[in-house]
This record gives structure tokens, C-alpha cells and sequence, in this order.
């Protein structure tokens, strides 16, 4: 089961962190894995480590997004798997943040997904069949953090493009999922520092942080086959975390 053998899979900001984790879970149930990232020295490093290939891709800009996905359509005849992943997390206070703040987040995170979705399913289309799965959060759709409206802004918004993809794509043989990971070991969480990932494993109910796999083995199961009969649905990948009412005492 979940073998991806023969399919062709592009992660967008697939150079580190939870791309690369997926990017990792995709080549081990041997799918063929595209890097698609502005980190030009970590994304070659991931593709050849994954014996894949380095995209250099700006999801903020349209033409490049549909440049390398004909790219990649034209080279290999399909695109089975688009992990829409790529995405930042600055934290700021609303009464400090500018307009450009906001729109850099949106830009990349929300606006992102819909021009990579937009190019992928261009091609899903033609071919009768496309997994896309988008790497949301659980903040904005279900939690909220302190200095990141703009980032549980544009997580929410992915989920709602997500909803309506789905209905529109569906006869198509395409299914459109997201992954909400909770806090995840990665270098971004890293700098947060040892105090507050103490903290943060004190309320996971498994008491651990996550790891980029952990989001890559969800990313897998919707990539697959097996998993045709879901779609404009989501995944929560947090060790428990948002269960509680109230935090652990």
C-alpha cells in the first residue's frame, strides 16, 4: 500500500525543514521528487540527496509558477503529486505590523498555493488525475498565537481555497487535501529557542515535538491512490495538542 512508484512529485519549499520531510517520505514510498524553492543551495542539496531534481521557484510569481510546471509536464509527461509547501512564519504584534508585513505573508503563503494549484491542475486535468495537498496549520483554522494573525490569516484562507478547489476538480480524478501540523522540530522552531520548546512540549499531549517525517508520512497516505475517496479534507498532525480544553497541569 501507499507505493508511489512511477509518480511525479513537486514540493514547493521542499529545501528544508517540513518540505524536505516530505520531500524525504515521498522518495522512500519511491515516488520521483521535484524540488521547487528559492534556496537555491539547500534545495540543490535536498534534490540530490533524494536523487531528484532543484526547480529555482518564487511562488509568488505567476509566470515562473507556470514556466516550471509546463517545465516539468513537458520533461517527465506528467505531474501526479503537488505539495503546496512553501511558506513563512514571522511573528509580529498587529499594532506594529505594516501593510507590506501583511501582504508578504499573504503573497507567499495564500496567494502561493493558488498560483502553484492553479498551474498544477492545468495539467492534472488533461492527464484525468492530480494530488494536491497543501501544508496548512492549526493555527488560524483552529488555534490562535500571539503575533501571528497574519500567518493564521493566510492558513485559514488555504483551507477555504482548498474546500472549493475540491468540489471544482473532483471529476477530474483530482483530490485537493491539506495537513495542519502542530509544532514541528524544524530550524525555524529551533530559533524560537530551548525555553520555548520546553514549554511547548509540556503541552502536547505525547510530550514530544514533531518531526518534518511526521507531516511527510500524512503527505504520502494523501498522495496515494488508496486515498481517492477523500478530498477538501484535512489532517491534524500535532501529537494531540489542540485537544485539551484547557493546558496540561
Amino acid at each position: 500500500m501507499f507505493d508511489l512508484a512511477g509518480e511525479v512529485a513537486l514540493v514547493t519549499g521542499g529545501a528544508k525543514g517540513i518540505g524536505k520531510g516530505i520531500a524525504k517520505a515521498l522518495k522512500q514510498a519511491r515516488a520521483k521528487v521535484l524540488i521547487g524553492d528559492v534556496d537555491k543551495e539547500n534545495g540543490k542539496r535536498t534534490a540530490s540527496e533524494l536523487e531528484g531534481e532543484f526547480y529555482y521557484l518564487d511562488v509568488t510569481d505567476r509566470d515562473q509558477v507556470q514556466y516550471v510546471i509546463q517545465s516539468i509536464y513537458e520533461k517527465y509527461k506528467k505531474l501526479s503529486i503537488l505539495c503546496s509547501n512553501a511558506g513563512i512564519f514571522p511573528q509580529m504584534s498587529i499594532e506594529n505590523m505594516t501593510e507590506k508585513d501583511w501582504d508578504k505573508v499573504q503573497n507567499i503563503n495564500l496567494k502561493g498555493t493558488f498560483f502553484v494549484a492553479q498551474a498544477a491542475l492545468k495539467y492534472m486535468k488533461k492527464q484525468s488525475y492530480g494530488r494536491i495537498i497543501l501544508t496548512s496549520s492549526i493555527t488560524g483554522p483552529i488555534t490562535g498565537f500571539s503575533g501571528w494573525a497574519h500567518y493564521g490569516a493566510s492558513k485559514a484562507g488555504q483551507l477555504g481555497f482548498m474546500r472549493s478547489a475540491a468540489l471544482e476538480y473532483a471529476k477530474y480524478g483530482i483530490t485537493i487535501n491539506a495537513i495542519q501540523p502542530g509544532n514541528i522540530l524544524t530550524d525555524g522552531l529551533i530559533k524560537t529557542g530551548e525555553e520555548y520548546m520546553r514549554k511547548m512540549k509540556e503541552i502536547i499531549p505525547v510530550y514530544t515535538l514533531g518531526k518534518p517525517e511526521d507531516i511527510g508520512y500524512t503527505a504520502v497516505f494523501l498522495a496515494s491512490r488508496e486515498a481517492g475517496f477523500i478530498t477538501g479534507q484535512t489532517i491534524v498532525v500535532d501529537g494531540g495538542q489542540v485537544l485539551p480544553e484547557t493546558p496540561n497541569l
